[in-house]
């Protein structure tokens, strides 16, 4: 079993590894500025603490954390090696929620429940996630090893290994699309976004029939702006009819 001291050091030299703005920084450094450093550290003295069987102490220190750097993380939700929390403002992760390792959480991530019912009630998030900005996963749904949530994505179902999830309701965009590395992924940039690429279909085929309808009228093709050129006029044809 890992060691505190070790869990913290991991979670510091994550920090260093997938926050571009830490080069040059030492673990000191980042170990007194990053407040998601900090929610985890306190996150892993209440923890423990919780599963000694003392009351009060942790929750007490869960609120203080939230207080302090903007994450709430219950003191009995489990938490694997090298986490990291990005930003962190807004942060929230329930009582059973469970994170496995090397998983990145960036700000406004909710882990959370969606109903009163006892019992296992908040997300399992394997080894290797992503989870982007404002991203909501609810219920005591599994995130697959390696998936990517897309920012401000809702997700309420199952999530496959290796799959990249976005919208509002969250629905794969792409699986095992391309050969992923391990580890995190923050190339948000690039993702796809399947309501583009459907608009941009219609528009296509939009243009294709007003191009054969204007063929079928006599008229030029409308042009890349959707304008329609004057009517052809045929050798021995008076479109007005006169």
């Amino acid at each position: 079993m890992t060691s505190f001291l070790q869990e913290i050091r991991q979670d510091i030299a994550a920090a260093q590894a997938r926050d571009p703005a830490s080069r040059g920084l030492g673990r000191i450094e980042v170990f007194a500025t990053y407040n998601g450093v900090h929610a985890i550290l306190f996150h892993r003295v209440a923890h423990r603490i919780d599963a000694a069987g003392i009351p009060l102490l942790p929750r007490v220190i869960a609120y203080f954390a939230r207080i302090v750097t903007g994450v709430e993380i219950h003191p009995r939700a489990r938490v694997g090696e090298n986490f990291f929390i990005d930003h962190g403002a807004g942060v929230v992760i329930g009582e059973t929620a469970e994170i496995g390792d090397n998983v990145t959480l960036y700000q406004g991530v909710t882990l959370g429940g969606t109903g009163l019912e006892p019992g296992k009630r908040h997300p399992t998030v394997e080894d290797n996630v992503t989870v982007g900005s404002g991203a909501k996963l609810l219920g005591p749904i599994r995130i697959g090893h390696g998936a990517k949530i897309g920012a401000n994505s809702v997700v309420i179902h199952d999530v496959p290994p290796n799959t990249t999830v976005v919208g509002n309701p969250g629905h794969p965009v792409r699986v095992n699309g391309e050969q992923l590395e391990e580890g995190p992924d923050t190339d948000w940039i690039h993702l796809p976004d399947p309501v583009a690429d459907a608009l941009a279909g219609l528009s296509a085929k939009l243009r294709e029939l007003e191009g054969e309808l204007a063929d079928l009228r006599g008229e030029e093709p409308p042009d890349q702006r959707g304008n329609v050129r004057p009517l052809k006029r045929r050798k021995g044809h008076d479109p007005t009819g006169g």
